[in-house]
């Protein structure tokens, strides 16, 4: 019977020699003398150890376990899909165009501050009167902008048009 070093049996079974020395110090493989290995034995003893145990995380495989989470997984798909439905979830293209409507419309508003207020304000003097046009103007489209209801809005568009999504509504 031929006898190989840890080198020789790190290059058949395709892993590093710190792999092979970790191996025999867990078990898994022995050395029929210091440092040499039978081959045969040590490849079916590598082979078995491979079969009984996970190489993700070193664990014995639950099959169980992976079936609850299967079962789990597709209970939530399910869920997801129901929620989509029931109109619970939008889209993140429809969230991204109704944020894009409401930033131009408070945009807009904010812009034309200015040319509304630029002739009442050139013929004041009271810098305080001033200061509470302008502070009125700046709240007006504040609160024009806390009132939106463009989600509600894009929302029924989507549904209609058949394009409901993964984005939760309460966001």
């Amino acid at each position: 019977m031929k006898l190989y070093d840890t080198k020789q049996v790190a290059r058949f079974l395709d892993i590093t020699e710190r792999r092979v020395r970790q191996l025999r110090e867990e078990g898994i493989i022995s050395e029929l003398r210091p440092g040499l290995y039978d081959l045969i034995d040590t490849n079916h003893r590598y082979i078995n150890y491979l079969r009984n145990r996970n190489p993700d995380s070193g664990e014995r495989i639950d099959y169980n376990a992976e079936r609850a989470k299967l079962v789990k997984a597709k209970r939530e798909n399910e869920e997801y899909d129901l929620r989509l439905k029931r109109r619970e979830l939008h889209t993140s293209e429809e969230i991204e165009r109704v944020i894009e409507t409401l930033l131009i419309n408070f945009r807009s508003r904010l812009s034309s501050i200015p040319s509304k207020l630029a002739p009442v304000l050139s013929k004041k003097k009271d810098t305080a009167e001033i200061a509470s046009l302008i502070k009125y103007q700046i709240d007006e489209a504040l609160t024009e902008l806390s009132e939106f209801e463009g989600m509600e809005e894009a929302a029924d568009d989507e549904y209609k048009a058949g394009n409901a999504g993964p984005v939760q509504k309460d966001i």
